[in-house]
């Protein structure tokens, strides 16, 4: 984004149709902005600034954790297939097909993501977002009639590539309608509704697969068809969403962006400028590798959740249900105190503690109840790290979230069918992967730390943006 543009204050934009770019991620905790930039916001009443953003809170943040809850529990939704008979059906527990079956999904969802960030800002919001829930709603359907697991890898590919422009898409859009120490909370709410709904997904389908062997389909199908007409049907709605600020409400919006960072215009967009920018941004492999690691343990849980309780010698009935509450593990806490403080690294290393604890508790627990305490203790410290990792926007959102696909490989790679019922060599990589993020985090605190402090001396201009300090 150009640093130095203008809003435009003659478009409105939509709910599902923004596209007013944000694509510098310049963290200050320091910013101390030029008086013409502050001129543009400092008049508007406070409560004004209050109502609007909670109408934007109100109208935004549910809707688009509730689609993106759909794409959780649809690309996860094998593990409780599995046990509700899918493994015996198609011959999945054999080998590595579970595993396989599982990481196929990845592949095309790290390739596009970028190509799919492109086609948001070509097609729009509300028409790319319709394209993609529509065509992942229309995989997820097939899978139901698959008759060999073979072509339920193929479906699970589809289902990748129509979900790849999907979080991107959706963590762009969030980035544009707030300031940048207002992002990560709402970042934070957004997932939060999105995990806390998909722990209903192991409840829903324990109730799809009472259907039963009804209309010539076994109760695992049921699973994929109704979810699928269901994600399909929610696609179509998003077409219809309207416009819902007025015109005084969006000049409030856009004049507040270009106080902030300055850059409530989009520049052009194409592929190779914007990938040369995200390979310059020394930010961004960094934070996408400490992505990666946030999500090995989220899709672990996600996975594995109902076969690890499976093996802990729960039923089918058991394992569905005791499948759920671990998803209502809150991370909006570390959310709101890492916003309070201006913090980050301290509150992402916390939770990579605690995700580590899950892991030793899980692994090593004695008895039932306590590995069960252990699931939750992973999914609190895993999903709290994700929105906190996810302080970039549009296109190096895009390389980020595309490192988390890898997480998603390597869960599924390293928790073997022949290490089941304990995976204790997965618990470990996963563990590892902890570690190594931990270690990122105090590499690029030290130097973040280092630039500030020079900056604060006038010998080094961060970002190429007088003013700008890093958030440590």
């Amino acid at each position: 984004m150009s640093t130095d543009s203008k809003p435009d204050n003659s478009k409105q934009p939509s709910m599902m149709e923004t596209d007013v770019g944000v694509d510098s991620e310049k963290l200050s905790g320091k910013l101390d902005a030029d008086i013409s930039s502050v001129a543009l916001d400092a008049h508007y009443d406070p409560q004004a600034v209050a109502r609007v953003l909670r109408k934007i809170d109100w109208r935004m943040l549910p809707l688009l954790g509730f689609v993106y809850s759909i794409s959780l529990i649809d690309r996860t939704n094998l593990g409780v297939a599995r046990i509700s008979g899918m493994g015996k059906d198609l011959n999945i527990n054999i080998g590595e097909r579970y595993s396989i079956a599982s990481m196929v999904y990845f592949p095309p969802y790290i390739l596009l993501e970028i190509p799919g960030n492109i086609i948001l800002r070509w097609l729009g919001a509300r028409s790319w977002i319709t394209i993609c829930v529509v065509g992942w709603g229309a995989a997820q359907t097939g899978m139901a009639f698959v008759p060999s697991w073979g072509l339920l890898c193929l479906t699970r590919v589809l289902l990748g590539a129509f979900e790849a422009g999907f979080f991107p898409a959706m963590a762009f859009i969030i980035t544009t309608w707030y300031k940048r120490h207002e992002v990560q909370k709402r970042l934070a709410i957004f997932y939060l509704t999105a995990i806390s709904l998909t722990g209903f997904s192991s409840i829903l389908a324990y109730a799809l697969q009472l259907i039963g062997d009804r209309g010539g389909l076994r109760g695992w199908r049921w699973i994929f068809l109704l979810e699928g007409l269901m994600t399909i049907v929610l696609g179509l709605l998003t077409w219809f969403v309207n416009t819902f600020l007025s015109k005084e409400e969006t000049k409030l919006v856009l004049d507040r962006i270009e106080a902030d960072r300055r850059d409530s215009l989009p520049d052009p967009i194409t592929l190779r400028k914007d990938m040369g920018h995200s390979r310059a941004n020394t930010r961004t492999t960094p934070a996408g590798f400490m992505f990666m690691s946030s999500t090995m343990p989220a899709y672990t849980i996600a996975f594995f959740t109902s076969i690890l309780l499976s093996g802990m010698g729960f039923g089918t009935r058991d394992s569905l249900l005791l499948g759920a509450p671990p998803y209502a593990i809150s991370c909006y806490f570390f959310a709101w105190i890492s916003d309070k403080t201006n913090r980050r690294a301290i509150w992402i290393f916390l939770q990579s503690l605690i995700t580590i604890t899950g892991l030793m508790v899980t692994g090593y627990g004695n008895l039932n109840g306590v590995r069960y305490f252990g699931l939750f203790l992973i999914n609190m410290g895993a999903s709290g790290c994700i929105p906190g990792i996810l302080a970039y926007r549009s296109v190096s959102t895009a390389l980020v979230v595309a490192f988390g696909g890898v997480g998603g490989i390597f869960s599924t790679l390293v928790f073997r069918q022949k290490d089941y019922p304990d995976y204790i060599p997965g618990i470990w990589a996963t563990m590892a992967c902890q570690f190594f993020m931990i270690l990122l985090l105090a590499i690029n605190t030290f130097v973040f730390q280092r630039r500030n402090k020079l900056a604060a001396q006038g010998k080094r201009v961060n970002e190429d943006t007088p003013g700008f300090y890093y958030t440590l």
